[in-house]
């Protein structure tokens, strides 16, 4: 009798953003969003391998050089974050001179409130309160 292993995917590893100036990304994402750097390697020469993520998340936020095509910024990550408090973390942001949305965004229904933000190289993010 064989054995026969099934492969899948177990968990989602990462998700990356593309940056031209990896250490104003760093300085934005964990000063500003308040994530904690989790890795900062270089590699392929002049390349550095940069994680970031909420205390606690198995999946981070890869801050990478652009691929192939040389483009970067001003792209959706499709990356939404949580927090527990929308409109403390929203008053945050726009005091500590983050490109916030002017408002919190309330759509009532199953959707929650949110926001989106931008990043220095103009990246996309939504900010959603889950409770």
């Amino acid at each position: 009798m064989s054995s026969t292993t099934t492969a899948g995917v177990s968990k989602i590893a990462n998700v990356i953003v593309l940056v031209e100036d990896v250490d104003r990304a760093i300085e934005f994402y964990t000063a500003r969003l308040g994530l904690e750097k989790r890795s900062d390697v270089p590699f392929g020469g002049d390349y550095r391998w940069v994680e970031v993520a909420p205390a606690g998340a198995d999946t981070v936020i890869a801050l990478c050089p652009p691929g192939p095509d040389g483009q970067v910024g001003g792209r959706q990550t499709g990356i939404s974050l949580q927090t527990d408090d929308i409109d403390a973390y929203h008053a945050q942001l726009k005091a500590g001179g983050v490109d916030v949305d002017a408002e919190v965004s309330r759509m009532g229904g199953p959707v929650p409130p949110l926001f989106w933000l931008r990043d220095p190289e103009a990246n996309t993010l939504m900010v959603v309160e889950v409770r």
